[in-house]
């Protein structure tokens, strides 16, 4: 496995950065996720449903291979004892608060100090610097709306509406993973780790930053016009007789036009003063669209997607998630992984993205139980029983 040896403390909670650590440990490296008493608040927020499956599908995708660890930071011997595993790791991922851990001496220039070959790494919602650094930060708050994703994401004049979680959040894990990688790489040369911080404010404005880069330059960008209204009629969201959504996007200054009006069993649009240029078309794109959307209006899908890949167009249908799971291309892709269920089967999880061929892992263990290997890892870095006992007599490991 890639990241064999590589030895993981995830000090983490919710998505960024159990996610960032989950990928980790499916690419072979050994993480230790400790966790506060009552556990990270993912165990806990979808319970019904968790009851209802025997799992937490949510939890089990950033958690799942990993080995799990209560320790009680506000105790003495709990603090104790995360330093001790940061001292033997390779990295450290937090997203608590660096105030606190601060106060209980599990900083980065402490542990760092202990192990200089460290690599520390911080999620936060804003940065470790400026006036609202000490802000707390999720994903629908730093990323999605300061980070101006949610408005670039609606079309303009649309009322804000609310988006379910883990997008932002698993945006900043790949963004993590890849800051531990650089980190790691760097590491080889000088003999040293760094801290290495990643913000969900951060991993929102470059995911928008193709359009970020034009405001940055011109001082203004393009607002998302409604489907009925768009800039370039080719680049749009179409529906067939029964009612099924795709999006064609166009290449090249041509972007296919004719054969585009041909799909759509409007070739007569082709010689339509109306979209006779490129520049007409773009005056024009809202009758265009309605011209198109007749079109296709009246042609089954399959038809549809006949036509489209007959002319080599860059298409997709617009799918649901239940389509999605049921796509064999998805599966081809290798966007699933299975998960151990802890009753000797498995079920389909996301799977890390990016493939390492001849070395791809089709099956994965479950997330651990709260605690599950508390004593095991305690044991491991030089507890002795008695030990180990008195800490969960004290309180301060579960």
């Amino acid at each position: 496995m890639l990241l064999e040896g590589l030895k993981v403390v995830d000090f983490s909670a919710y998505i960024a950065g159990p996610g960032a650590c989950g990928i980790l440990a499916d690419w072979g490296a050994s993480v230790i996720k400790v966790e506060r008493p009552g556990g990270d608040n993912m165990r806990h927020v979808f319970q019904d449903l968790a009851n209802d499956l025997g799992a937490n599908p949510t939890f089990e995708l950033d958690n799942r291979g990993k080995r799990g660890v209560v320790l009680d930071i506000a105790k003495p011997a709990g603090r104790d004892a995360l330093a001790r595993l940061a001292a033997g790791a390779d990295v450290f991922l937090t997203n608590v608060r660096p105030v606190s851990l601060k106060k209980y001496g599990l900083d980065d220039a402490t542990l760092r100090k202990a192990n200089p070959r460290l690599v520390y790494a911080v999620i936060t919602g804003y940065g470790l610097e400026g006036p609202d650094a000490h802000l707390p930060g999720f994903d629908v708050t730093a990323f999605w709306a300061r980070a101006g994703v949610g408005y670039m994401t609606a079309p303009k004049g649309a009322e804000p509406f609310l988006r379910t979680s883990g997008v932002g959040d698993h945006a900043t894990s790949l963004a993590t993973v890849s800051a531990i990688l650089a980190a790691l790489y760097e590491r080889n040369s000088t003999g040293e780790g760094r801290l290495v911080q990643t913000s969900l404010l951060a991993s929102g404005v470059y995911l928008t930053g193709s359009d970020l880069a034009v405001q940055l330059k011109f001082g203004r960008v393009a607002s998302v016009r409604p489907r009925a209204n768009p800039i370039n009629a080719l680049a749009n969201y179409y529906r067939s007789v029964e009612g099924r959504w795709f999006v064609h996007n166009p290449r090249g200054s041509g972007g296919g036009w004719e054969k585009f009006c041909a799909a759509a069993g409007r070739a007569d649009l082709i010689t339509d003063e109306r979209f006779a240029t490129g520049k007409a078309r773009r005056l024009n794109a809202a009758l265009l669209a309605a011209e198109l959307d007749a079109g296709f209006a009246a042609l089954p899908f399959e038809e549809i997607a006949r036509r489209l890949d007959a002319a080599d167009l860059a298409w997709a249908p617009m799918q649901l998630p239940a389509e999605v799971a049921a796509d064999p291309q998805v599966a081809a892709a290798g966007a699933f992984v299975e998960v151990e269920d802890g009753q000797g089967g498995t079920y389909r999880s996301p799977a890390a993205p990016a493939r390492f061929p001849g070395a791809d892992l089709d099956r994965r263990p479950a997330a651990p139980k709260l605690g599950e290997h508390t004593r095991q890892v305690l044991a491991e870095v030089g507890y002795g029983e008695a030990e180990i006992e008195a800490m969960f007599a004290d309180g301060a490991a579960a």
